[in-house]
C-alpha cells in the first residue's frame, strides 16, 4: 500500500466524518454537547496540582547539620572529623556498589565540608545523578545520629537557591513571648513530619530551645546619670572590656577592615571577675562594674527573627517530590495550622502566615489568570479586524476550551506513561504543571485558533463568491483545507517532539503544553 493510498484513504474517512456530524440537527448539537461536556470533565478531573518553577536541579547536595546552644568550634570540628571519616570511602567509589545493595552510601565525586561554631555543611555530588536523593537521606540519617542535631539537605538549583525554593512552603509564626512561639514551632514542626512522608525541613533561627547560656548587664540608670553615663555610653565601655567596642572602618586596597577599640583589662574577663571590671566615668572616678549594674546568669535563644516588627520563627517545608507544591500547601494549612488549632496548641496570640514558593505560586498564577483574559480579548479582536465580522471569531475561539483540555490530557498521559516506564527498566518521567506550563498554554490560545481560520475563512469565501450552503461551504472548506493543516500539524508535531522527548524541564514544560 502506498504512501498516497493512505493518505486517500484517511483523507476520506475524515472527509465523511465531518459530513455525517454536520448532515443534520441532531448530530450537530450532540458533537456540540459532547465536545462541552468531555472538555469540562477533562479540566475538573484531570488539572494536576500546582506547582511553582521547575527546579532547575544540578546534581548537587546541600546538607546542614544545625547544633543546638552549648555547642563550640572545638566540639562540631570533632564531630566533622567523623562524619567526614564516615563519607570520604564513598568519594570515587564504584556506583554499581551502592545498585546491588552493598553499601547504604552512593559513590560520590567529591565531598566539600565547612564547619562552625553551630554548623555542619557538606556540598556533594553523586557520580550517577539518579542517586541524588539516596546521598541526601545517607546525609541527613547520619546527622541525625548526633544527640539534639537538627538535619536538613536539599537539592542545588540553577533557577533559585540551594533551600529547595521552588518547592519550600515558609510557615511563619509570630507572636510576643519567644518562649510560647518557640513551643508553637517546635509542635509544627512535628505534626509536619508526621503529616509528609519523609519531608526536609528546616528553621530559621536554627535552634528552637531557649538554652543558649547568656549574661545580662542590667544597668542602674539612676546610678549611671549621677556620674555622667548615658546608654550609648555605658555599652560601648562594656563592649570594649570584653569583646571590643567597634569604633569605624577603612580600606586597605580592595579590602574593607574594621576597627575596634579593645582594653587590656578586658582581653581576660570571666564571669567570676566581670563585675569587677573598672568603668572610668565622666566624672573622673573608677568604680567597678557591679557598682552601676547587676550582672545575670540566664538562658535565652542565641538569635532573634523580626517579620514586620514581629517576633517571628519561620518553618521551610519542603515536601516529597510526590507531592505537588499546591497539594503541599493545603495539607500544611489544613494537617498541620488547622489540626494544631484545633487542639488548642496555637494559642491566640501567635499568628501564622504561609509564604515562600507559596505565595509566590498564589501571585503568580492570579497574573496569568488576568494574562488569559487579556490574551483571549486580543485573539478576538484581531479576528474581527481579519473577518470584518463580529460573529465568525466567535466561532473559531470555540476550539479553545477543546485545546486547552487536550493540552490537560496530554500532560497527563505524560505523567501516566512516564510512571510505568520503571517497569521495563527506564527511568522515570514526569511533567509538572507549574508556571512555565501555564504559559505554554497562554502560548496555545494563539495557535490552536489557526485551523479553525482556514476552515471558516474557505467555507465563507464559498458562500459569498460561489452561493454555496453553509453544509455544502463547510464540507467543501474541509476537503480543501485538510492537507495543508495536516501538513502544518505534522511539522509542529516534528519540530516541538525533541524538546518534549529529551529530558530538559525549562524546555519540555512549554512544549508539552503546546505540543498536546
Amino acid at each position: 500500500m502506498t504512501a498516497d493510498t493512505v493518505g486517500s484513504r484517511v483523507h476520506k474517512a475524515t472527509l465523511q466524518s465531518v459530513n455525517r456530524i454536520i448532515g443534520s440537527h441532531r448530530n450537530r448539537v450532540i458533537c456540540i454537547a459532547v465536545t462541552c461536556v468531555t472538555s469540562l470533565l477533562v479540566l475538573f478531573t484531570l488539572t494536576p496540582p500546582a506547582e511553582y518553577l521547575p527546579e532547575g536541579e544540578e546534581p548537587k547536595v546541600f546538607a546542614s547539620m544545625n547544633a543546638p546552644p552549648g555547642y563550640n568550634l572545638a566540639a562540631m570540628q570533632a564531630i566533622s572529623e567523623e562524619v567526614e571519616a564516615y563519607f570520604l570511602p564513598f568519594v570515587g567509589d564504584d556506583p554499581s556498589r551502592f545498585q546491588r545493595g552493598e553499601t547504604q552510601v552512593p559513590a560520590l565525586k567529591y565531598m566539600n565540608m565547612r564547619v562552625a561554631p553551630d554548623q555542619i555543611r557538606i556540598i556533594a555530588e553523586p557520580l550517577d545523578a539518579a542517586d541524588i536523593d539516596a546521598v541526601m537521606d545517607a546525609l541527613t540519617n547520619k546527622y541525625k545520629t548526633y544527640p539534639g542535631m537538627r538535619a536538613f539537605a536539599a537539592r542545588g538549583s540553577i533557577i533559585t537557591s540551594n533551600d529547595g525554593g521552588t518547592r519550600s512552603i515558609n510557615l511563619d509564626i509570630a507572636g510576643p513571648d519567644l518562649a510560647v512561639i518557640y513551643d508553637v514551632a517546635l509542635n509544627a514542626y512535628r505534626r509536619a513530619e508526621e503529616v509528609f512522608e519523609n519531608p526536609r525541613i528546616q528553621t530559621s533561627p536554627n535552634s528552637l530551645t531557649l538554652a543558649q547560656p547568656m549574661v545580662e548587664i542590667r544597668p542602674h540608670w539612676d546610678r549611671a546619670a549621677e556620674l555622667g553615663l548615658n546608654a550609648e555610653q555605658l555599652g560601648f565601655t562594656i563592649s570594649a572590656l570584653t569583646d571590643g567596642s567597634y569604633v569605624d572602618e577603612f580600606f586597605l586596597a580592595d579590602d574593607k577592615i574594621d576597627i575596634y577599640l579593645y582594653s587590656d583589662a578586658g582581653q581576660q574577663a570571666t564571669l567570676d571577675n566581670l563585675d569587677q571590671m573598672p568603668i572610668y566615668t565622666p566624672s573622673g572616678a573608677v568604680l567597678p562594674l557591679a557598682a552601676l549594674a547587676d550582672i545575670i546568669e540566664t538562658v535565652d535563644t542565641s538569635a532573634i527573627r523580626r517579620v514586620a516588627g514581629r517576633r517571628t520563627v519561620s518553618l521551610n517545608i519542603i515536601p516529597p517530590r510526590s507531592i505537588p507544591l499546591e497539594t503541599g500547601v493545603e495539607m500544611v494549612k489544613q494537617d498541620v495550622v488547622q489540626y494544631l488549632k484545633d487542639n488548642g496548641k496555637i494559642p491566640l496570640n501567635v499568628q501564622t502566615n504561609i509564604s515562600g514558593a507559596a505565595d509566590q505560586l498564589d501571585a503568580a498564577r492570579s497574573a496569568l489568570t488576568s494574562n488569559y483574559l487579556v490574551a483571549v480579548l486580543i485573539v478576538y479582536l484581531l479576528l474581527v479586524a481579519i473577518f470584518n465580522h463580529w460573529g465568525y471569531p466567535l466561532l473559531i475561539m470555540t476550539s479553545i476550551p477543546l485545546g486547552i483540555a487536550g493540552g490537560i490530557v496530554g500532560l497527563w498521559l505524560i505523567n501516566a506513561v512516564g510512571g510505568i516506564l520503571p517497569w521495563v527498566g527506564l527511568p522515570a518521567i514526569s511533567q509538572p504543571f507549574d508556571m512555565i506550563s501555564m504559559l505554554g498554554f497562554l502560548i496555545l490560545m494563539g495557535t490552536v485558533v489557526n485551523n479553525p481560520i482556514l476552515i471558516v475563512h474557505r467555507a465563507v469565501e464559498n458562500i459569498k463568491a460561489s452561493g454555496m450552503s453553509a453544509l455544502d461551504a463547510v464540507s467543501e472548506a474541509v476537503d480543501a483545507r485538510l492537507r495543508p493543516i495536516a501538513m502544518s500539524t505534522i511539522t509542529t508535531i516534528c519540530g516541538l517532539a525533541p524538546l518534549v522527548l529529551i529530558p530538559v524541564p525549562v524546555q519540555n514544560c512549554t512544549a508539552v503544553s503546546v505540543l498536546l
